[in-house]
């Protein structure tokens, strides 16, 4: 299956209006969340880790106690492409606001 295009600034620009938790730019995206304990953490990370393999596309995910950090870019593409903001669609749907 051929991987999309990388984003214009523009079209990165108008998707994260619809991804308010998320800052970035063409090069990539990232969000924070706080959750109320390392096994949640964890938890959350198994959980994304299903909503990415059914994607075949998956995140940069650090772990800092109860803080999950995560990244997205297609590196294929050099930069962000319609496959990152579905993920990031899909985690939001997983993680608290």
């Amino acid at each position: 299956m051929p991987r999309p295009p990388r984003l214009s600034p523009d079209e990165v620009a108008a998707a994260l209006h619809g991804l308010p938790l998320w800052s970035g730019g063409p090069e990539g995206i990232h969000r924070s969340v706080e959750l109320p304990g390392f096994p949640d953490a964890v938890a959350a990370i198994v959980r994304i880790g299903f909503a990415a393999e059914q994607l075949d596309h998956h995140p940069d995910v650090d772990l800092r106690w109860r803080t999950l950090h995560l990244t997205l870019a297609t590196h294929s593409a050099g930069g962000l492409t319609e496959l990152d903001l579905e993920l990031a669609r899909r985690i939001d749907g997983l993680l608290p606001g």
